[in-house]
């Protein structure tokens, strides 16, 4: 089983999510096209590709919003 996922930058990682077996890994939410409840969360991107997470699509939005929030005060403090 891979390590868990260590944070370098918050801007470096945009998204955390979890498979369905416990892996995590990291997603570019710009790409995120739709999130199908099926009951568990099938997140569509772009490209058509999917994953099955643990997460709900709720927690997904709240992610999501999170990561464009820190990089639009990143911005706005010209960091």
């Amino acid at each position: 089983m891979p390590a868990p996922l260590k944070k370098v930058k918050d801007e470096e990682l945009m998204i955390v999510l979890k498979k369905l077996n416990g892996e995590e890994f990291v997603i570019n939410c710009a790409q995120i096209q739709m999130i199908e409840l099926i009951p568990e969360s099938k997140v569509v991107l772009m490209n058509k590709e999917f994953f099955i997470v643990q997460e709900s699509p709720q927690e997904i939005i709240d992610k999501a919003a999170e990561y464009e929030a820190k990089i639009i005060s990143r911005a706005r403090a010209g960091v």
